[in-house]
């Protein structure tokens, strides 16, 4: 894997790699000291865990918009699991071809009600 030449591409890269479960490429696109950061400042600081965390979602990717500003990437979207479709805007930091944090902004308790379910 080249590291392609611009933050877009990198994160467009890792989404599309996430949206067709392909968790170890998708890994390969986050930075090994990579902050993500949930809405209520819940955190992961492994990439390992973080994408252990999105096997277990098997979530797809309905991208409305992206942002991009330099090496800030900003994707506005819509995550589709089995059970729920919640509305998503996440903000990814690149540096030299890999991502080194999300910042990611949704509304949990549609998350809430599928554990309460389950």
């Amino acid at each position: 894997m080249n590291p392609p030449q611009d933050a877009k591409e990198t994160v467009m890269s890792y989404l599309k790699a996430l949206d067709n479960q392909d968790y170890d490429s998708a890994r390969k696109w986050l930075g090994d000291n990579v902050l993500v950061k949930g809405p209520a400042g819940e955190a992961f600081r492994s990439p390992d865990e973080f994408i252990s965390m999105m096997r277990q979602q098997r979530g797809k990717y309905d991208i409305k918009k992206v942002f991009v500003d330099a090496d800030d990437v900003c994707v506005l979207y819509d995550f589709i699991t089995k059970t729920v479709t919640t509305f998503f805007s996440s903000w990814y930091k690149v540096k030299d071809g890999k991502i080194i944090s999300i910042q990611t902004v949704f509304d949990p308790r549609a998350f809430a009600a599928m554990q309460e379910k389950k």
